[in-house]
């Protein structure tokens, strides 16, 4: 789940004031056009520190345009996964972190910003041996393969496929991607047996 907020929110032009004549309203200001991949970097740049040192894996740094606004979205992570508490506490340590980048080296970004801050979702690709670690006994497909994660090990990851492991070395993989599973009907436990057994406990003690 995503925590929204605003960081560093700068107005991005003061409107006009109201005038008989709609030829003399002030028009609003271009948008300014920035480049990305350089904006993305200093904002990597400042906010990597800071999720390291709340104890987290900064895993995407993500910058895309709303109309007028920037979108700032940053994903993290950690062995155990992130509760809701987790991302607003991380949440407000990089908003501060903008801000006062901001104030001491200039705009990082030219005009108004949203910050969102969450974890990877299961549709994330499994790339670097932290997200194998985290990902054991789920089923992955991954290099034409589909098995479930047994372990992890320096070099590696081991799968069960078709009941047999398969030890697949770290630099011969490609992204992997987490399979969704759904249980069977007639296995799932809908917990109603006690229920009944308990109502037909009651009914034989009535008169």
């Amino acid at each position: 789940m995503t925590q929204r907020g605003r960081a560093g929110a700068r107005p991005g032009g003061r409107p006009g004031s109201r005038r008989s004549r709609p030829e003399a309203e002030t028009q609003d200001p271009p948008v300014p056009r920035i480049d990305l991949t350089a904006a993305r970097a200093r904002l990597r740049a400042v906010i990597e520190p800071v999720v390291a040192d709340a104890g987290y894996d900064l895993e995407d740094v993500g910058l895309s345009r709303a109309g007028r606004r920037f979108v700032v979205r940053i994903l993290v992570d950690t062995d155990g996964g992130i509760s809701l508490d987790d991302v607003a506490i991380v949440s407000r340590a990089i908003s501060d972190a903008l801000d006062a980048a901001e104030e001491t080296g200039g705009e990082l970004l030219a005009g108004e910003y949203q910050l969102e801050v969450g974890s990877p979702g299961v549709d994330r690709p499994l790339t670097e041996p932290r997200h194998w670690r985290r990902n054991a006994g789920r089923l992955v497909a991954v290099n034409g393969l589909t098995g479930r994660v047994v372990r992890t090990t320096d070099t590696g990851v081991v799968l069960d496929v078709d009941g047999t492991e398969r030890e697949l070395a770290f630099a011969e993989l490609g992204p992997g991607k987490v399979q969704i599973e759904f249980k069977r009907l007639d296995e799932a436990d809908f917990g109603d047996e006690d229920d009944d057994e308990d109502d037909d406990d009651e009914g034989e003690g009535e008169e």
